[in-house]
């Protein structure tokens, strides 16, 4: 029988800071996406099914409410996700929320509620704003459901059975807000020029650290730096970008300290309890972290090889924030490693959004509401913003103003203006799609276009691969700035009057349904609801919306000659309010 994993949340009798074994038996299921199952209903005992292609945010911490940083990630991972699917792969994308940790606790002692309620109201919010953005995760996963504790507790007692868990003194600089413990080398001291008192911070992410001394569970993460070594050197894209992926290398190379895996519960009661110990809760990170594991059914001890190898693992990006890049490329393979686990096969840490030029920051006031923003511009236009702008390397400006200009000037200015000018009924009346022209005798007016668009299909899937969503979008546009080019030049509309130029009047409107059909086609991962309106409008079927039809001239081929167009009525991309 095909395996469906469901995952589970935690009933009201269950909701207190202790996840016993008797809670773990009363809990109820949390639907997955309806249309959605992470295993596919035909037997898995018939054939051996290919594994599915996995890809996960980061978990997002329920402290706070969620801005457009973490909208891009998500809709950084919906993209890849969407782009396999388009290449003809099952895919699998998992999201969901982190809800544990002291701040979390802190935060609901300051609003006056329980922390299970918090938890609640937050993850909820996330949800709604990844459904508002249209991200097709296939999981959501909470930390606070049992079927997690029961993941988290099994993979802490392989690392205690292989003796890489110990107990042990602790004494170290810890940041709250991170939820991280730093090394002397890795903190600085400040000076608050108001008060002339001095502080100290973290490097790495200027938060506030103070000195702390408590007994709790270390791991021994000095014992891989070997091993960590040797998995970055032999796989120079485990990490993405390459900027990423020398930090790590530098950070692994400078020495790796014990890690402390507990924090007392003296300290911290709003966590999963230490296996035999009640007295340690668990380190946040650790608790997070092997969310990866649980959706894909971990510990699997009740699955079937078969269902093993398309349960997803290992993941084949996991897409983060460079701000906890080093609990993804460093603890967490150490903790696999241990565990006699795969690692990921690719780390994809993006980089952050500022605005003003400055880090966006609720003290400042300068976070952007993602909501605010699908509402203000629509959903897909944020959508392609943040994957044509957001970067990787570099931090991206969010502005109002760059939105407008890019929905003005790429969406309307470009596309929207291509596919009004290919589907014209004045050029067109009979709304039929013209025959496609020869492929071996290019009129020299469109041969810089044919080749663009002959070479586009090869650099969106090199860019995609690579986890380059400005390169895509960038090539993309490119081309459609060439066709709306051509159709200028070739002029049409002096065609339509001249006769004997029907055969070339049909091939220019030709080239710019197929430079419209071939861009919608492509841009369908990033903006699936607004490519799927115009692939709608230029007759393509359904079933030609896959990878095979992104080739020059490998559109509306069944019954080429009984094709027409579908009116458009108002513009794809209407003026902003």
């Amino acid at each position: 029988m095909a395996s469906t994993f469901t995952l589970r949340r935690l009933p009201a009798s269950c909701r207190s800071t202790l996840l016993s074994k008797a809670n773990l038996l009363s809990f109820r299921p949390l639907s997955l996406r309806p249309s959605v199952a992470l295993y596919s209903s035909r037997s898995i005992d018939q054939f051996q099914e290919p594994k599915p292609y996995y890809i996960t945010t980061p978990i997002f911490y329920v402290n706070a409410v969620p801005h457009i940083g973490h909208l891009h990630s998500a809709v950084l991972a919906d993209t890849f996700k969407r782009f396999q699917e388009l290449k003809g792969r099952k895919a699998l994308l998992s999201t969901g929320t982190d809800e544990h940790g002291l701040k979390i606790q802190e935060a609901a002692e300051d609003a006056g509620i329980s922390e299970i309620e918090l938890c609640d109201q937050v993850s909820k919010r996330f949800r709604e704003l990844f459904d508002a953005a249209n991200v097709s995760y296939t999981t959501y996963i909470r930390t606070t459901e049992p079927q997690h504790a029961v993941a988290v507790k099994d993979l802490w007692n392989k690392l205690w059975e292989k003796g890489y868990i110990y107990k042990g003194q602790h004494e170290g600089w810890y940041s709250v807000s991170d939820e991280a413990f730093y090394a002397s080398t890795q903190v600085e001291e400040k000076i608050n020029e108001k008060t002339g008192k001095k502080y100290h911070i973290a490097i790495e992410t200027g938060k506030r650290v103070e000195w702390t001394t408590e007994e709790n569970y270390k791991f021994r993460l000095s014992a891989f730096t070997e091993k960590l070594s040797e998995w970055l050197d032999k796989n120079p894209n485990a990490i993405v970008p390459k900027s990423r992926h020398a930090e790590v290398q530098g950070w692994i190379k400078s020495g790796l300290s014990d890690l402390s895996v507990s924090r007392p519960r003296s300290r911290l009661t709003w966590g999963i309890p230490i296996p035999g110990d009640d007295s340690h809760v668990m380190y946040v990170w650790m608790d997070a972290l092997t969310n990866y594991l649980t959706v894909t059914g971990y510990p699997w001890k009740s699955m079937s090889e078969k269902e093993k190898a398309v349960c997803g693992w290992p993941a084949d990006a996991q897409v983060v924030g460079k701000d906890i890049l080093r609990f993804h490329a460093v603890y967490w393979p150490a903790f696999l490693m241990a565990a006699g686990l795969d690692v990921p096969k690719t780390i994809v840490a993006h980089a952050h959004w500022t605005q003003g030029k400055t880090k966006m920051s609720k003290s400042i006031g300068n976070v952007v509401d993602p909501f605010t923003a699908m509402q203000e511009f629509g959903t897909d236009t944020i959508r392609f913003y943040l994957m044509n702008d957001g970067g990787l390397v570099d931090d991206a400006d969010y502005s109002s103003a760059l939105v407008t200009e890019r929905y003005r000037k790429l969406l309307a200015g470009q596309l929207g203006n291509l596919l009004s000018r290919s589907t014209s009924l004045a050029l067109n009346p009979s709304q039929k799609i013209p025959a496609r022209p020869s492929m071996d005798n290019i009129h020299p007016d469109d041969k810089a276009l044919h080749l663009k668009m002959q070479l586009l299909p090869q650099i969106v899937d090199e860019a995609m691969s690579g986890y380059k969503t400005t390169l895509a979008t960038g090539a993309i546009f490119d081309m459609i700035a060439e066709a709306n080019a051509n159709f200028s030049h070739c002029a049409p509309w002096k065609l339509a009057k001249e006769p004997g130029s029907e055969d070339r009047l049909d091939t220019v409107l030709w080239y710019a349904m197929e430079s419209t059909r071939l861009a919608a086609l492509l841009l369908q991962p990033v903006m699936p609801t607004k490519a799927a309106e115009i692939l709608d409008q230029l007759g393509v079927r359904s079933e030609e919306r896959t990878w095979n039809q992104c080739q020059l001239g490998q559109g509306w081929q069944a019954e080429p000659a009984s094709r027409f167009l579908k009116a458009g009525g108002s513009p794809m991309f209407p003026p902003l309010k």
